[in-house]
């Protein structure tokens, strides 16, 4: 059994594995009303990576012999003006969740839990994948985001992206 205070740490960040997922759902139906398909589907699959994220968390939980605990989701706050300012956004938002996990990890091995401390350990490195696939696209966004063809091509490789289930 894991302890209260770690329980609610993993509970919040369920929630924030969910409230992600529901923030990239918005970010993709924004993509998809510009008419951005490629973006809108990388958004969906993204999507789909955090609900996975939760889950992970979710049975980690009931593995320890504790309780899940999910509440409702916020409504996403984004201001959604271009492609280069909604993937700055979602930098943002992703620092945020490493900034989450790193406290996740920091309670984990100060409470002495290392077996919470270990699987911790996964996190750590999905947001280091994550804070750098997002970093990549904004420059990309940057460079050659303005120019219409360029944006095609851009559009084009995201949409390529194909989902994979986390390996855990």
């Amino acid at each position: 059994m894991i302890s209260e205070k770690i329980k609610n740490v993993l509970n919040e960040q369920i929630n924030k594995e969910f409230y992600s997922a529901y923030l990239y759902l918005s970010m993709s139906a924004y993509f998809a009303q510009i008419g951005l398909y490629g973006f809108s589907e990388w958004a969906k699959i993204q999507s789909k990576e955090e609900i996975d994220h939760g889950m992970i968390l979710f049975e980690y939980i009931l593995n320890r012999n504790s309780q899940v605990h999910l509440v409702q989701l916020e409504t996403p706050k984004f201001e959604m003006t271009n492609p280069i300012s909604v993937f700055e956004q979602i930098y943002n938002h992703e620092r945020s969740i490493t900034s989450a996990i790193d406290s996740v990890a920091n309670m984990s091995e100060s409470d002495c839990d290392l077996a919470t401390r270990n699987f911790i350990d996964w996190y750590l490195s999905e947001q280091i994948e994550e804070e750098a696939m997002v970093s990549r696209i904004i420059s990309k966004l940057k460079a050659f985001g303005e120019e219409k063809s360029a944006l095609y091509l851009i559009d084009r490789e995201l949409g390529s992206r194909e989902y994979e289930r986390p390996e855990y």
